[in-house]
């Protein structure tokens, strides 16, 4: 399992992981900022930073798959 890790690891630094890098990117941005606007919007809601933290992140780590769902491997 580490090894399958590493592997993925040394394929994403030397460019090699994803046929388009330039939509990987994106896709992390978007799922950056929706995660960010949600966490702001909860703190300015009146939530402790905490929970709005938590709140954020998980629903910010569950649009992950959706956003990624597409992307094509090399």
């Amino acid at each position: 399992m580490l090894d399958m890790v590493m592997n993925s690891v040394t394929l994403f630094f030397q460019g090699r992981l994803f046929k388009d890098i330039g939509a990987v990117i994106k896709m992390a941005m978007i799922g950056i900022a929706l995660t960010a606007i949600i966490l702001i919007g909860l703190v300015l809601a009146g939530l402790p930073l905490w929970l709005s933290a938590v709140i954020a992140g998980l629903i910010g780590g569950g649009v992950q798959p959706y956003l990624f769902k597409d992307l094509k491997y090399a």
